[in-house]
Parts: C-alpha cells; sequence; structure tokens
C-alpha cells in the first residue's frame, strides 16, 4: 500500500480530474494522508497563464522535497518544456482527462483491492464533469491544444455519478466542463438543458448550478430550465472576456457587445432574481485605452456582481503568442481599475439582501456559504454541508452576514 495525496490548481475541470484520479487510487487500495505525508504527490496543473504554469512548476517541485515521487498531469503537462529541469523523482504525465485515472493507477501501481468507499469531494460542493475540450479557436486560449476537441460525457454517466454525489452527502451539485454549453448526449436525447433538468430531479439533490456559460450557448431553452427547474440555481457565470466590438473580433469572440448585452437583458427577462457573473481579460495585444473604457461600460451596463479579471498572457502555439505591446504596468492599471468596478457592484448588490430570507448551503466551520444566486454569506450558527434558510443582517466585507431563521 502507498501512501498519496492529490492536488490541483486552476479551474473545477482541473478539480473533476484530480478527484477521479483521488478515487481511483483509493480503490486500488492506497491510503490517503496529508499532502507533506505522502510517498506519492499527484499535482493537477493549469496552463491557461504564464503565471499558472510558474505556479503549478513550483509546487511541483515543492512537492519533490518531501514525496518519493511527483506525478504532474493536468494541462500544463501537455505543454513542451513546462517542467523541465526538474528533481528526477518529478513523472510528467500528459494523458487526456479520460484516461488520466487509469495512467496515474498504473504508475502508482494497483494492490487489486475491493470495497474501498469511494472518497466524497473535499468541498461541501460536489463538481460533476459531463463535458471536456474546445472545438473553438480563440486567438488567445491554449486550452483546446492541451485538452482537445469538445466531446461530452454519456448522461447516463453523469446521472449515476450525480446519484453517488448524493448519496456521499452533497446537497449541491454544479455542473462543469471546458464549453459546457457544446454538452450534446444523443443517444438519449439531451441537451445542457434536458440534463440540467435531470440532475435536479435526483433524489438527495437539493440544487444544482451550472459553473460557467458561453454567451453563444444561453439560449432561451436553457434560460427557461433554469427558470422553471425546482432547485436550479440562479445564477450564471458568463464570460465576457471584452466589451469592445475590435478587440472581441481580434480574439474570434464571434459576438459582438451590442448583442452580448441583449442575452443578458434577456436573460434577466426569463430568469427572475438572476445573478451574473463574469471574466475579461485586459491588456489584449488589440486592447487599446478606447477599448478598455469601453469594456468597463459595457461591464456596468451588464450589471455584473463580479468580474474574474485576467492579465493578458501569451500562451505557446496561439495565434496571440508572439504578440504582447501592452506593458505589465499598464495591464496592471486596468486590472486595478476593473477590479474595483466589480468590488462596487458586488457591495451594492450584497447590500441589498439585508433584510431578506435566503437559503444558504453552509460551507466552511465559520459559517460561510453562498445563496442561491452565489452571493457569499456568513451565517451565525450554521452546520457545514447544510441548506439553510437565513435573514440578511449587515453587509461587511466580503459577505453578507446572517442569522438562522426560526
Amino acid at each position: 500500500m502507498t501512501t498519496f495525496a492529490t492536488e490541483f490548481l486552476g479551474c473545477k475541470v482541473s478539480m473533476t480530474d484530480a478527484q477521479q484520479v483521488r478515487e481511483r487510487l483509493a480503490a486500488d487500495g492506497h491510503r490517503e494522508v496529508p499532502a507533506d505525508q505522502a510517498a506519492v504527490r499527484v499535482l493537477n496543473t493549469c496552463c491557461v497563464t504564464a503565471e499558472a504554469v510558474a505556479k503549478s512548476r513550483k509546487a511541483a517541485r515543492r512537492a519533490a522535497r518531501s514525496a518519493e515521487r511527483v506525478v504532474v498531469t493536468g494541462c500544463a503537462a501537455a505543454l513542451d518544456g513546462a517542467f523541465d529541469g526538474l528533481p528526477q523523482n518529478v513523472t510528467v504525465l500528459s494523458r487526456r482527462s479520460e484516461l488520466l485515472a487509469q495512467a496515474v493507477s498504473e504508475q502508482v501501481g494497483a494492490l487489486s483491492c475491493t470495497g474501498v468507499a469511494q472518497p466524497r469531494f473535499a468541498r461541501t460542493r460536489a463538481y460533476l464533469k459531463i463535458q471536456d475540450g474546445c472545438s473553438f479557436t480563440c486567438s488567445y486560449c491554449v486550452i483546446p491544444q492541451v485538452r482537445g476537441a469538445s466531446r461530452s460525457r454519456a448522461a447516463v454517466a453523469v446521472l449515476a455519478e450525480a446519484r453517488r454525489r448524493a448519496a456521499q452527502g452533497h446537497r449541491e451539485l454544479v455542473l462543469t466542463g471546458v464549453n459546457l454549453g457544446c454538452f450534446r448526449d444523443r443517444e438519449a436525447g439531451l441537451d445542457l438543458a434536458g440534463l440540467l433538468r435531470a440532475v435536479a430531479a435526483v433524489d438527495g439533490v437539493e440544487r444544482v448550478r451550472l459553473s460557467s456559460i458561453e454567451v453563444n450557448h444561453l439560449s432561451d431553452r436553457l434560460l427557461r430550465a433554469v427558470a422553471e427547474t425546482p432547485g436550479v440555481a440562479r445564477h450564471l457565470h458568463v464570460p465576457m472576456q471584452s466589451g469592445s466590438d475590435r478587440v472581441l473580433g481580434a480574439m474570434r469572440r464571434h459576438y459582438a457587445a451590442a448583442g452580448f448585452l441583449d442575452r443578458m437583458r434577456r436573460a434577466r427577462e426569463l430568469v427572475d432574481g438572476l445573478n451574473l457573473t463574469s471574466d475579461v481579460i485586459v491588456g489584449h495585444p488589440s486592447e487599446r485605452v478606447e477599448d478598455f473604457g469601453a469594456t468597463l461600460d459595457v461591464v456596468s451596463a451588464a450589471g455584473f456582481t463580479k468580474v474574474h479579471v485576467f492579465p493578458y498572457s501569451p500562451r505557446p502555439g496561439t495565434a496571440d503568442a508572439g504578440d504582447d505591446p501592452v506593458t505589465a504596468a499598464e495591464k496592471r492599471r486596468r486590472s486595478r481599475q476593473l477590479r474595483a468596478l466589480s468590488d462596487a457592484h458586488g457591495a451594492a448588490h450584497r447590500a441589498s439582501k439585508v433584510g431578506r430570507r435566503e437559503r444558504v448551503l453552509v460551507e466552511d466551520a465559520d459559517g460561510r456559504g453562498y445563496s442561491d444566486d452565489y452571493t457569499p454569506f456568513r451565517v451565525t450558527g450554521g452546520a457545514r454541508g447544510r441548506l439553510v434558510e437565513v435573514l440578511g443582517v449587515l453587509a461587511a466585507g466580503d459577505a453578507v452576514i446572517a442569522t438562522l431563521c426560526s
């Protein structure tokens, strides 16, 4: 028996891949221990930015100091040379996600044990990957190279996992993927809207949410599934990337700012109480000062309550790889300005929750958790893992302070 630990960097898809490896090693009869005590450490990495690759290298080097073996997997493992020069006990394993758990199992060695309980997610919410890969060609994005073309899991497998997660005690499930709206199971006759309804109907599941959805896939059919299905969270994370038509064209995003805003307005029309959040890249090679100004305007018009800001980082093998004219100082300036706008929107949204009743999934011992529309709360007396009804008392810092309703 080998002691092991799994870790991940990056997105929720990386988390689900690490979880699959974790479950496979446990099923093989190996024993999970804290990372600093593990003989084998499996690190699922990220390459969405140069900073993410640097963090992945640093994590691998740090792990190699204490572990007998380190297995580096995930997106950064697919980049040539990303982990050159690391200690000899580091193995870089590049595999498609569907083959990853098996490949790591072969590296570590199975014990052929049976009856080992599969570990639940370490987090209160469980994440279900329903789709992987991307067949689009955004000029800045390396993910299609490292993840491959879009492909979907069979709905029967997704629903089986949903039932298993519910049986493990997870009250909230999050459907995730690289390009979630591309999900199709033609044999089952299900698209994303149909799968969303089906997962929400699984016994023991009290809430389902989507991790992220491209505006191109934000159809009325999907919006109605969000609006009409009991237990589906009224929150959508819709990556915008830029509010400038010129920059969007250079990025190959295939929509214009006006069309994006029209979809946001339509989403609010169909889904009562909808909360919207987004991603934005600042400092793209085509972005001028006036383009960034347009982004600020569209963020305000869309009413996003949180914007994840990503300073542009050239990625190898992409159309933009050799072009990075915006200075690091200017990227930092624009990032600060956009984050300040995002923070102001978020504070106003949290303030609107004072005096209102909400259902919150308590996620840690300090009572922190999220409401249906993904507003952060801190609940006095809330028990971890439970969905509770609360009353907002005070908007303080990055959360709404709330008390349990009697």
